[in-house]
């Protein structure tokens, strides 16, 4: 490969949540001695990005001031050209693209347009905690439509059940997440125009959030949800941020995609309400760093990486850690396994097994809080040496010890 994804970075004191919080408020403990932590629990990744977003940061540093500033055209042709190269978006324009202080930021705001505080949002579950505690935190109520596993232990959305919800509950507002995480799904085009049907049918508007969008595994394909008809394009807003796919959370910098000139104008007004919503210039560099040429490149390499460690964990389990179900993702590099098998064959509670993977450096996460009842989401997006090494420790020590 061009790129570097066999490395194992250090980076313990370098702003890195994933290790530097070990073992403080509802992060995993520090692992036992004789162990090294092994982060695989908030979603970031621990390869080095593509070396185009140091350069683009480093020519505008070079420059002593940092005052005021406008996002450029080649921010927006960056965006434009990434969405048609990546997702076959064509006819976007600038005034369609808006900055946004982080996807969830942008949910928070298109809620705030479509619906009102106290109102019932449609969420499916497993759910994002993110999205769990930014619409709780500001008074929207979720209603969630659970996800259904089919013969092929594929995730599948209950369009009878989620109509139910919206009709009984009298939403207006529903949040779509596009790769769905934690659960790993990538939407078939028919899933998604039957889901913008329902959503139709009862005047539903939609907040798509496709921050994982890039990240897609094996021969499956993202479909944006505002491809879909005419109508998709006008209910929905689309999320979208270049940070989960090239690691850039710590520089902040999301933007969505809005059609429907009216939403765009009511959500452009909330987000400035607060004079929050403001880009930073060295996100704006970054961001055209990694969408050029060279950030396509390392992009298909990662996702092939992410395949190969999928297909790595997933056949582990199945061969080796009988009663631990896990459905194979089709995108983002998160598993969500369900021990419910497994722990009642051995009397174990999910948060012995979550301890005993940490006491030996497995930083994997709690996945009750994403609606798991006995689950534990774990990232993949590790040098491979480092996801097999998890492994095994977690086949001698948790699973079979």
């Amino acid at each position: 490969m061009k790129y570097d994804f066999t490395s194992i970075m250090d980076r313990l004191g370098k702003d890195a949540m994933a290790v530097d919080s070990l073992g403080t408020g509802t992060s995993p403990a520090k692992p036992r001695e004789g162990f090294d932590a092994i982060p695989m629990w908030v979603a970031d990744m621990n390869f080095p990005t593509v070396p185009t977003i140091q350069q683009a940061i480093i020519r505008r540093v070079q420059h002593p001031a940092f005052g005021y500033f406008s996002p450029s055209d080649e921010y927006f042709d960056s965006i434009i050209r990434w969405q048609e190269t990546r997702n076959g978006v064509q006819g976007l324009t600038k005034e369609a693209i808006g900055y946004e202080n982080g996807v969830l930021g942008g949910v928070i705001t298109a809620l705030r347009v479509m619906c009102s505080q106290g109102d019932n949002v449609l969420l499916h579950s497993p759910t994002y905690i993110g999205f769990t505690s930014c619409m709780e935190n500001t008074g929207f109520h979720i209603i969630h439509s659970p996800l259904v596993k089919d013969e092929n232990n594929v995730w599948r959305m209950d369009f009878e059940d989620m109509e139910k919800k919206i009709v009984d509950n009298k939403i207006h507002a529903a949040v779509f997440c596009s790769p769905h995480n934690p659960t790993g799904r990538v939407w078939e085009r028919w899933e998604i125009e039957r889901a913008m049907e329902i959503y139709k049918k009862h005047d539903v508007m939609v907040v798509s959030d496709e921050i994982w969008s890039d990240i897609i595994l094996g021969d499956h394909r993202h479909i944006p949800t505002q491809s879909i008809s005419a109508d998709a394009r006008s209910r929905t807003a689309a999320m979208y941020a270049p940070s989960k796919t090239f690691n850039l959370a710590g520089l902040v910098g999301s933007y969505h995609i809005v059609y429907n000139s009216h939403l765009r104008e009511r959500m452009d007004k909330e987000a400035s309400l607060s004079h929050y919503n403001s880009m930073n210039v060295l996100s704006m560099y970054a961001l055209i760093g990694a969408y050029c040429p060279e950030g396509q490149e390392w992009t298909d390499e990662l996702c092939e990486v992410l395949t190969g460690n999928a297909d790595f964990a997933c056949d582990y389990i199945a061969q080796h850690f009988p009663g631990v179900n896990v459905s194979r993702p089709q995108g983002t590099y998160m598993l969500f396994l369900d021990c419910t098998e497994w722990c009642k064959a051995h009397g174990k509670t999910i948060e012995e097994v979550l301890h005993a993977g940490w006491d030996v450096g497995v930083a994997w996460q709690d996945g009750r809080p994403f609606h798991g009842e006995c689950h534990i989401r774990m990232n993949l997006a590790l040098p491979l040496s480092r996801v097999q090494e998890a492994f095994r420790r977690l086949d001698t020590y948790v699973f079979n010890a």
